[in-house]
Protein backbone atom coordinates (compact mmCIF):
# COMPACT_ATOMS: atom_id res chain seq x y z
CA UNK A 1 0.00 0.00 0.00
CA UNK A 2 0.94 3.31 -0.97
CA UNK A 3 2.32 5.91 1.82
CA UNK A 4 -0.51 8.27 1.97
CA UNK A 5 -0.02 11.47 0.67
CA UNK A 6 0.15 15.21 3.54
CA UNK A 7 -3.21 16.65 3.70
CA UNK A 8 -2.21 19.36 1.96
CA UNK A 9 -0.98 17.38 -0.92
CA UNK A 10 -4.34 16.10 -1.43
CA UNK A 11 -6.20 19.35 -1.22
CA UNK A 12 -4.04 20.72 -4.18
CA UNK A 13 -5.06 18.10 -5.81
CA UNK A 14 -8.63 18.14 -4.99
CA UNK A 15 -8.36 21.53 -6.68
CA UNK A 16 -6.46 20.92 -9.61
CA UNK A 17 -9.08 18.24 -10.57
CA UNK A 18 -10.62 21.59 -12.17
CA UNK A 19 -14.13 20.43 -11.42
CA UNK A 20 -16.38 21.49 -8.14
CA UNK A 21 -17.05 19.73 -4.99
CA UNK A 22 -20.13 18.02 -4.13
CA UNK A 23 -20.50 20.89 -1.67
CA UNK A 24 -20.14 23.35 -4.22
CA UNK A 25 -23.32 21.54 -6.57
CA UNK A 26 -25.28 20.83 -3.34
CA UNK A 27 -24.76 25.10 -2.20
CA UNK A 28 -25.70 25.69 -6.17
CA UNK A 29 -28.71 23.12 -5.72
CA UNK A 30 -30.09 25.01 -2.46
CA UNK A 31 -29.24 28.25 -4.15
CA UNK A 32 -31.25 27.63 -7.41
CA UNK A 33 -34.03 25.53 -6.16
CA UNK A 34 -32.79 22.63 -7.82
CA UNK A 35 -32.00 18.67 -7.49
CA UNK A 36 -29.26 16.93 -7.32
CA UNK A 37 -29.32 13.29 -8.75
CA UNK A 38 -27.04 10.60 -7.71
CA UNK A 39 -27.21 6.83 -8.66
CA UNK A 40 -25.90 4.14 -6.86
CA UNK A 41 -22.97 2.07 -8.52
CA UNK A 42 -20.07 -0.19 -7.52
CA UNK A 43 -18.22 -3.18 -8.71
CA UNK A 44 -15.02 -4.78 -7.54
CA UNK A 45 -12.97 -4.38 -10.55
CA UNK A 46 -11.00 -0.98 -11.27
CA UNK A 47 -11.15 -1.30 -15.05
CA UNK A 48 -15.43 -2.37 -14.74
CA UNK A 49 -15.76 0.19 -11.99
CA UNK A 50 -14.42 2.98 -14.26
CA UNK A 51 -16.68 1.76 -17.31
CA UNK A 52 -19.94 1.69 -14.77
CA UNK A 53 -19.30 5.33 -13.78
CA UNK A 54 -18.17 6.58 -17.47
CA UNK A 55 -21.15 4.20 -18.92
CA UNK A 56 -23.60 6.47 -16.78
CA UNK A 57 -21.92 9.29 -17.06
CA UNK A 58 -22.21 8.93 -21.43
CA UNK A 59 -26.10 7.29 -20.96
CA UNK A 60 -27.59 9.36 -18.19
CA UNK A 61 -25.05 12.31 -16.55
CA UNK A 62 -25.86 12.03 -12.72
CA UNK A 63 -24.89 15.20 -10.82
CA UNK A 64 -22.85 13.22 -8.24
CA UNK A 65 -21.53 9.84 -9.15
CA UNK A 66 -21.02 7.24 -6.83
CA UNK A 67 -18.47 4.78 -5.93
CA UNK A 68 -19.95 2.03 -3.63
CA UNK A 69 -17.29 -0.08 -1.44
CA UNK A 70 -17.39 -3.62 -0.80
CA UNK A 71 -18.70 -4.87 2.47
CA UNK A 72 -14.84 -6.90 3.16
CA UNK A 73 -13.61 -3.16 2.89
CA UNK A 74 -16.46 -2.40 5.55
CA UNK A 75 -14.91 -4.27 7.68
CA UNK A 76 -12.14 -4.21 7.58
CA UNK A 77 -11.37 -7.51 5.90
CA UNK A 78 -8.46 -6.29 3.79
CA UNK A 79 -7.11 -9.14 3.41
CA UNK A 80 -10.26 -11.27 1.89
CA UNK A 81 -10.70 -8.20 -0.07
CA UNK A 82 -7.50 -8.67 -2.00
CA UNK A 83 -7.82 -12.42 -2.17
CA UNK A 84 -10.96 -11.31 -4.12
CA UNK A 85 -9.18 -9.16 -6.25
CA UNK A 86 -6.25 -11.93 -7.54
CA UNK A 87 -8.76 -14.05 -8.04
CA UNK A 88 -12.53 -13.26 -9.29
CA UNK A 89 -13.07 -9.20 -8.31
CA UNK A 90 -16.97 -9.93 -9.71
CA UNK A 91 -17.49 -12.27 -5.93
CA UNK A 92 -16.80 -8.22 -4.18
CA UNK A 93 -20.63 -6.38 -4.00
CA UNK A 94 -18.32 -3.07 -4.75
CA UNK A 95 -15.30 -1.24 -5.09
CA UNK A 96 -12.62 -2.05 -2.69
CA UNK A 97 -10.96 1.65 -2.51
CA UNK A 98 -8.62 1.06 -0.17
CA UNK A 99 -6.90 -2.40 -1.89
CA UNK A 100 -6.93 -0.29 -4.88
CA UNK A 101 -5.43 2.39 -3.62
CA UNK A 102 -5.38 6.12 -3.53
CA UNK A 103 -3.54 6.56 -6.87
CA UNK A 104 -6.49 4.19 -8.62
CA UNK A 105 -8.91 6.14 -6.68
CA UNK A 106 -7.56 9.48 -8.17
CA UNK A 107 -7.62 7.87 -11.68
CA UNK A 108 -11.72 7.25 -11.39
CA UNK A 109 -11.83 10.96 -10.29
CA UNK A 110 -9.93 12.37 -13.07
CA UNK A 111 -11.60 10.31 -15.85
CA UNK A 112 -15.08 11.13 -14.72
CA UNK A 113 -16.46 14.36 -14.89
CA UNK A 114 -19.16 14.35 -11.57
CA UNK A 115 -17.48 14.79 -8.50
CA UNK A 116 -17.42 11.58 -6.46
CA UNK A 117 -18.82 10.03 -3.53
CA UNK A 118 -17.60 7.40 -1.45
CA UNK A 119 -20.70 5.66 0.41
CA UNK A 120 -20.22 1.99 2.26
CA UNK A 121 -21.36 0.89 5.50
CA UNK A 122 -18.23 0.69 7.43
CA UNK A 123 -18.65 1.01 11.62
CA UNK A 124 -14.88 2.27 11.50
CA UNK A 125 -13.97 4.28 8.28
CA UNK A 126 -10.84 6.31 9.72
CA UNK A 127 -8.67 3.73 7.13
CA UNK A 128 -11.01 4.30 3.68
CA UNK A 129 -11.51 7.82 4.68
CA UNK A 130 -7.84 8.68 4.50
CA UNK A 131 -7.62 7.09 0.98
CA UNK A 132 -10.91 8.76 0.07
CA UNK A 133 -9.32 12.32 0.78
CA UNK A 134 -6.04 11.29 -0.84
CA UNK A 135 -8.04 9.91 -4.06
CA UNK A 136 -9.43 13.81 -4.06
CA UNK A 137 -13.05 12.93 -3.30
CA UNK A 138 -14.82 14.90 -1.32
CA UNK A 139 -18.09 13.38 0.00
CA UNK A 140 -18.30 10.77 2.48
CA UNK A 141 -21.29 9.38 3.51
CA UNK A 142 -21.69 7.60 6.77
CA UNK A 143 -21.78 7.76 10.48
CA UNK A 144 -20.96 6.06 14.37
CA UNK A 145 -24.28 4.96 14.53
CA UNK A 146 -25.91 4.64 11.39
CA UNK A 147 -23.31 2.62 9.77
CA UNK A 148 -22.46 0.25 13.23
CA UNK A 149 -26.46 -0.16 14.53
CA UNK A 150 -28.00 -1.71 11.03
CA UNK A 151 -24.53 -3.67 9.99
CA UNK A 152 -22.77 -4.96 12.27
CA UNK A 153 -23.42 -7.15 16.01
CA UNK A 154 -20.42 -7.08 17.99
CA UNK A 155 -18.72 -3.21 17.73
CA UNK A 156 -19.90 -1.11 20.88
CA UNK A 157 -21.13 1.67 19.41
CA UNK A 158 -19.03 4.18 21.75
CA UNK A 159 -15.94 2.40 19.70
CA UNK A 160 -17.82 3.25 16.33
CA UNK A 161 -18.78 6.63 17.32
CA UNK A 162 -14.99 7.69 18.73
CA UNK A 163 -13.93 6.16 15.27
CA UNK A 164 -15.94 8.20 13.07
CA UNK A 165 -15.17 11.35 15.14
CA UNK A 166 -11.69 11.00 14.02
CA UNK A 167 -13.22 10.74 10.49
CA UNK A 168 -15.19 14.26 11.30
CA UNK A 169 -11.88 15.78 12.89
CA UNK A 170 -10.18 15.01 9.17
CA UNK A 171 -12.73 16.08 7.17
CA UNK A 172 -12.75 19.44 9.49
CA UNK A 173 -9.11 19.93 9.11
CA UNK A 174 -9.61 19.63 5.33
CA UNK A 175 -12.95 22.38 5.36
CA UNK A 176 -10.87 24.85 7.36
CA UNK A 177 -7.29 24.65 5.00
CA UNK A 178 -10.44 25.59 2.12
CA UNK A 179 -11.39 22.33 0.95
CA UNK A 180 -15.15 21.73 2.00
CA UNK A 181 -16.04 17.70 2.40
CA UNK A 182 -19.53 17.33 2.19
CA UNK A 183 -20.22 14.60 5.23
CA UNK A 184 -23.80 12.52 4.13
CA UNK A 185 -25.21 11.01 7.07
CA UNK A 186 -27.26 7.93 6.45
CA UNK A 187 -30.78 8.36 7.59
CA UNK A 188 -32.09 5.33 6.10
CA UNK A 189 -30.65 2.85 9.04
CA UNK A 190 -31.95 -0.58 8.26
CA UNK A 191 -34.41 0.57 5.46
CA UNK A 192 -36.99 -1.50 6.67
CA UNK A 193 -40.44 0.49 7.99
CA UNK A 194 -38.25 3.41 10.02
CA UNK A 195 -40.04 5.97 11.53
CA UNK A 196 -39.60 9.67 10.67
CA UNK A 197 -38.68 10.65 14.10
CA UNK A 198 -36.27 7.65 14.87
CA UNK A 199 -34.38 8.21 11.12
CA UNK A 200 -34.20 12.05 11.96
CA UNK A 201 -33.17 11.56 15.59
CA UNK A 202 -30.10 9.80 14.83
CA UNK A 203 -29.20 11.55 11.99
CA UNK A 204 -29.20 15.00 14.70
CA UNK A 205 -26.80 13.36 16.85
CA UNK A 206 -24.61 12.78 14.10
CA UNK A 207 -24.78 15.93 12.69
CA UNK A 208 -24.11 17.37 16.28
CA UNK A 209 -20.76 15.22 16.57
CA UNK A 210 -19.83 16.07 13.27
CA UNK A 211 -19.96 20.03 13.71
CA UNK A 212 -17.90 19.24 16.88
CA UNK A 213 -15.47 18.48 14.81
CA UNK A 214 -15.36 21.09 12.51
CA UNK A 215 -17.38 19.63 9.52
CA UNK A 216 -19.56 22.34 8.24
CA UNK A 217 -21.30 21.04 5.24
CA UNK A 218 -23.76 18.23 6.52
CA UNK A 219 -25.93 16.17 4.25
CA UNK A 220 -29.05 14.85 6.19
CA UNK A 221 -30.85 11.47 4.06
CA UNK A 222 -34.43 10.45 5.10
CA UNK A 223 -35.56 7.26 3.56
CA UNK A 224 -39.34 7.76 1.47
CA UNK A 225 -41.42 5.64 4.18
CA UNK A 226 -44.29 5.48 1.34
CA UNK A 227 -46.85 8.16 2.74
CA UNK A 228 -46.68 11.22 1.07
CA UNK A 229 -47.59 13.97 3.95
CA UNK A 230 -45.68 12.07 6.46
CA UNK A 231 -42.53 12.20 4.15
CA UNK A 232 -42.70 15.47 2.80
CA UNK A 233 -43.31 16.60 7.12
CA UNK A 234 -39.78 14.48 7.18
CA UNK A 235 -38.35 16.67 4.45
CA UNK A 236 -39.64 20.12 6.10
CA UNK A 237 -38.10 19.43 9.55
CA UNK A 238 -34.64 18.66 8.63
CA UNK A 239 -33.86 22.42 7.90
CA UNK A 240 -36.25 23.10 10.95
CA UNK A 241 -34.46 20.25 13.28
CA UNK A 242 -30.97 21.08 12.39
CA UNK A 243 -31.25 24.96 13.11
CA UNK A 244 -32.69 24.22 16.77
CA UNK A 245 -29.81 22.16 17.58
CA UNK A 246 -26.82 23.22 15.41
CA UNK A 247 -27.19 26.74 16.48
CA UNK A 248 -23.91 26.77 18.50
CA UNK A 249 -21.96 25.64 15.45
CA UNK A 250 -21.54 28.59 12.94
CA UNK A 251 -20.97 28.30 9.37
CA UNK A 252 -22.45 25.09 8.66
CA UNK A 253 -24.78 24.44 5.77
CA UNK A 254 -27.10 21.24 5.92
CA UNK A 255 -28.68 19.90 3.00
CA UNK A 256 -31.62 17.67 2.54
CA UNK A 257 -31.06 14.21 0.75
CA UNK A 258 -34.08 11.89 -0.16
CA UNK A 259 -33.17 8.18 -0.45
CA UNK A 260 -35.89 7.06 -2.55
CA UNK A 261 -38.02 3.83 -1.23
CA UNK A 262 -35.44 1.63 0.20
CA UNK A 263 -37.96 -1.20 0.95
CA UNK A 264 -39.31 -3.86 -1.46
CA UNK A 265 -39.74 -3.30 -4.97
CA UNK A 266 -42.15 -4.55 -7.59
CA UNK A 267 -40.95 -6.76 -9.39
CA UNK A 268 -43.62 -5.68 -12.19
CA UNK A 269 -41.17 -2.85 -14.18
CA UNK A 270 -43.97 -0.18 -15.07
CA UNK A 271 -45.03 -0.04 -10.97
CA UNK A 272 -41.35 0.04 -10.47
CA UNK A 273 -40.94 2.96 -12.51
CA UNK A 274 -44.25 4.65 -10.89
CA UNK A 275 -42.84 4.04 -7.65
CA UNK A 276 -39.14 5.74 -8.70
CA UNK A 277 -41.45 8.85 -10.39
CA UNK A 278 -43.50 8.80 -7.32
CA UNK A 279 -40.29 9.41 -4.99
CA UNK A 280 -38.98 11.94 -7.53
CA UNK A 281 -42.28 13.84 -7.53
CA UNK A 282 -41.51 14.09 -3.21
CA UNK A 283 -37.96 14.88 -3.73
CA UNK A 284 -39.74 17.93 -5.50
CA UNK A 285 -42.04 19.04 -3.96
CA UNK A 286 -39.75 18.26 -0.42
CA UNK A 287 -37.54 21.00 -2.53
CA UNK A 288 -34.51 18.02 -1.54
CA UNK A 289 -31.26 19.10 -2.67
CA UNK A 290 -30.33 15.73 -3.83
CA UNK A 291 -32.21 12.30 -4.98
CA UNK A 292 -30.43 8.89 -4.70
CA UNK A 293 -32.27 7.36 -6.94
CA UNK A 294 -33.34 3.44 -7.85
CA UNK A 295 -33.62 1.24 -10.77
CA UNK A 296 -36.99 -0.34 -12.37
CA UNK A 297 -34.61 -3.37 -11.67
CA UNK A 298 -34.56 -3.33 -7.70
CA UNK A 299 -36.50 -6.81 -7.02
CA UNK A 300 -34.30 -8.47 -9.08
CA UNK A 301 -30.79 -7.38 -7.42
CA UNK A 302 -27.86 -5.24 -8.62
CA UNK A 303 -29.19 -3.20 -11.68
CA UNK A 304 -27.49 -3.41 -15.03
CA UNK A 305 -25.49 -0.14 -15.80
CA UNK A 306 -29.06 0.69 -18.82
CA UNK A 307 -31.51 0.20 -15.50
CA UNK A 308 -28.94 2.25 -13.69
CA UNK A 309 -29.32 5.06 -16.12
CA UNK A 310 -33.67 4.13 -16.67
CA UNK A 311 -33.92 5.15 -13.05
CA UNK A 312 -31.99 8.32 -13.38
CA UNK A 313 -34.16 9.06 -16.86
CA UNK A 314 -37.66 8.47 -14.71
CA UNK A 315 -36.52 10.54 -11.68
CA UNK A 316 -35.33 13.44 -13.96
CA UNK A 317 -38.80 13.18 -16.11
CA UNK A 318 -40.50 13.62 -12.54
CA UNK A 319 -38.65 16.30 -11.24
CA UNK A 320 -38.51 18.79 -14.30
CA UNK A 321 -43.10 18.48 -14.54
CA UNK A 322 -44.86 21.23 -13.29
CA UNK A 323 -45.30 20.78 -9.40
CA UNK A 324 -47.91 23.12 -8.90
CA UNK A 325 -50.09 20.97 -10.82
CA UNK A 326 -49.89 18.73 -7.50
CA UNK A 327 -52.10 19.57 -4.61
CA UNK A 328 -50.75 19.17 -1.23
CA UNK A 329 -52.91 18.68 2.24
CA UNK A 330 -51.08 21.32 3.66
CA UNK A 331 -53.22 20.88 7.16
CA UNK A 332 -52.30 16.92 7.09
CA UNK A 333 -48.53 17.86 6.51
CA UNK A 334 -48.65 20.04 9.23
CA UNK A 335 -50.11 17.86 11.69
CA UNK A 336 -47.42 15.49 10.95
CA UNK A 337 -44.58 17.70 11.11
CA UNK A 338 -45.50 19.17 13.92
CA UNK A 339 -45.62 15.34 15.21
CA UNK A 340 -42.63 14.56 13.64
CA UNK A 341 -40.46 17.76 15.67
CA UNK A 342 -41.90 16.65 18.72
CA UNK A 343 -40.76 12.83 18.62
CA UNK A 344 -37.53 13.92 18.10
CA UNK A 345 -37.13 16.52 20.39
CA UNK A 346 -38.16 14.05 23.19
CA UNK A 347 -35.44 11.45 21.69
CA UNK A 348 -32.42 13.79 21.33
CA UNK A 349 -32.92 16.11 24.15
CA UNK A 350 -31.71 14.50 26.75
CA UNK A 351 -29.19 12.53 25.30
CA UNK A 352 -27.39 16.10 23.78
CA UNK A 353 -27.83 17.74 27.09
CA UNK A 354 -25.23 15.31 28.35
CA UNK A 355 -21.78 16.53 29.02
CA UNK A 356 -20.20 13.39 27.37
CA UNK A 357 -22.25 12.80 23.97
CA UNK A 358 -20.41 9.86 22.94
CA UNK A 359 -21.01 7.71 26.42
CA UNK A 360 -24.49 9.82 26.28
CA UNK A 361 -25.70 8.11 23.33
CA UNK A 362 -23.90 4.40 24.15
CA UNK A 363 -25.63 4.32 27.17
CA UNK A 364 -29.02 5.72 25.43
CA UNK A 365 -29.08 2.81 23.35
CA UNK A 366 -28.49 0.57 25.85
CA UNK A 367 -31.48 1.59 27.59
CA UNK A 368 -33.88 1.39 25.04
CA UNK A 369 -34.18 5.35 25.05
CA UNK A 370 -33.07 5.66 21.77
CA UNK A 371 -33.70 2.70 19.34
CA UNK A 372 -33.60 1.20 15.83
CA UNK A 373 -35.87 -1.78 14.62
CA UNK A 374 -34.22 -4.60 13.22
CA UNK A 375 -31.03 -3.50 14.66
CA UNK A 376 -28.30 -6.17 13.96
CA UNK A 377 -26.31 -4.74 17.19
CA UNK A 378 -26.72 -6.66 20.39
CA UNK A 379 -25.65 -2.56 21.87
CA UNK A 380 -28.93 -1.49 20.78
CA UNK A 381 -32.14 -3.55 22.68
CA UNK A 382 -34.53 -3.84 19.43
CA UNK A 383 -37.57 -3.39 21.18
CA UNK A 384 -39.24 -1.02 18.76
CA UNK A 385 -41.80 -2.32 16.38
CA UNK A 386 -43.01 -0.12 13.61
CA UNK A 387 -46.32 -0.88 12.16
CA UNK A 388 -48.03 1.39 9.29
CA UNK A 389 -51.31 3.17 9.80
CA UNK A 390 -54.82 2.83 7.76
CA UNK A 391 -53.65 5.14 5.13
CA UNK A 392 -49.81 3.87 5.54
CA UNK A 393 -48.17 6.10 7.31
CA UNK A 394 -45.59 4.66 9.57
CA UNK A 395 -46.31 4.20 13.14
CA UNK A 396 -44.79 2.27 16.73
CA UNK A 397 -47.13 -0.82 16.90
CA UNK A 398 -44.90 -0.90 20.25
CA UNK A 399 -42.45 2.12 21.13
CA UNK A 400 -40.62 0.02 23.29
CA UNK A 401 -38.84 1.92 25.97
CA UNK A 402 -38.71 5.37 24.04
CA UNK A 403 -38.94 7.99 26.03
CA UNK A 404 -42.13 9.58 24.66
CA UNK A 405 -44.62 12.16 26.58
CA UNK A 406 -47.90 10.41 27.22
CA UNK A 407 -49.28 13.40 23.93
CA UNK A 408 -47.20 11.23 21.80
CA UNK A 409 -47.91 7.96 22.57
CA UNK A 410 -52.07 8.75 22.70
CA UNK A 411 -51.61 10.49 19.35
CA UNK A 412 -49.57 7.22 17.80
CA UNK A 413 -52.20 5.08 19.89
CA UNK A 414 -55.09 7.00 18.37
CA UNK A 415 -53.33 6.14 14.30
CA UNK A 416 -52.79 2.45 14.75
CA UNK A 417 -55.62 1.52 16.83
CA UNK A 418 -58.09 0.44 14.06
CA UNK A 419 -55.24 -1.07 12.10
CA UNK A 420 -53.68 -3.38 14.91
CA UNK A 421 -57.38 -4.70 15.74
CA UNK A 422 -57.55 -5.80 12.46
CA UNK A 423 -54.37 -7.50 12.19
CA UNK A 424 -55.55 -10.34 13.58
CA UNK A 425 -51.17 -12.45 13.22
CA UNK A 426 -48.74 -9.08 13.99
CA UNK A 427 -46.37 -11.13 11.83
CA UNK A 428 -49.15 -11.45 8.71
CA UNK A 429 -49.52 -7.47 9.38
CA UNK A 430 -45.70 -7.39 9.56
CA UNK A 431 -45.40 -8.80 6.20
CA UNK A 432 -48.16 -6.67 4.87
CA UNK A 433 -46.41 -3.57 5.80
CA UNK A 434 -43.10 -4.36 4.37
CA UNK A 435 -44.53 -5.46 0.82
CA UNK A 436 -46.79 -2.12 0.99
CA UNK A 437 -45.77 -1.64 -2.76
CA UNK A 438 -45.30 -4.99 -4.03
CA UNK A 439 -47.10 -5.96 -7.30
CA UNK A 440 -50.58 -7.18 -4.79
CA UNK A 441 -50.87 -4.09 -3.77
CA UNK A 442 -52.43 -0.50 -5.56
CA UNK A 443 -50.22 1.49 -7.19
CA UNK A 444 -48.29 4.46 -5.53
CA UNK A 445 -50.88 6.39 -4.13
CA UNK A 446 -51.49 9.33 -7.02
CA UNK A 447 -54.81 9.97 -5.79
CA UNK A 448 -53.32 11.71 -2.44
CA UNK A 449 -51.90 14.32 -4.71
CA UNK A 450 -55.32 15.94 -5.62
CA UNK A 451 -57.14 16.26 -2.48
CA UNK A 452 -56.89 19.95 -2.13
CA UNK A 453 -58.74 20.62 1.75
CA UNK A 454 -59.83 17.18 2.42
CA UNK A 455 -58.17 15.45 5.14
CA UNK A 456 -57.76 11.78 6.07
CA UNK A 457 -60.66 10.53 8.74
CA UNK A 458 -57.82 9.60 11.29
CA UNK A 459 -55.76 12.51 11.07
CA UNK A 460 -58.95 14.80 11.63
CA UNK A 461 -59.56 12.87 14.89
CA UNK A 462 -56.56 13.00 16.38
CA UNK A 463 -56.31 16.75 15.11
CA UNK A 464 -59.42 17.72 16.99
CA UNK A 465 -57.94 15.37 20.53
Amino acid sequence: MDPFPPLAESIAYARSLGKPTVADLLSDAARDGRTLVQPRSGVGDHDAMLDLLLGLEHRAQPDVATITIDSYTRLLQLDTARRALRGDAGTLNGYPLVSHGWRRGRELNELVRAPLQVRHGSPDARLLFRTTLASGITSFEGGGISYNVPYVKNIPIASSVRAWQEVDRVAGEATAAGLVVDRELFGTLTAVLMPPSICLAVTLIEAVLAAAEGVRCISIAYPQGGHPWQDLAALRAIPRLAARYLTPYSGVRVHTVLHQFMGIFPTDWSRAIDLITYGALLAGLGNVDKVVTKSPAEARGIPTLAENAEGIFATRAALEQPLDRLVIDEDAVADELEAIEREVGELVEPILDQRDLVVAVADAFADGRIDVPFSASRFAQSLVTPCRDQEGAIRFADVGRLPFSQATRRRNDDLVRVRLRERADSLDGLMRDLYFFSDERPSPPWKWFGRRGERSAAHAQVAAR
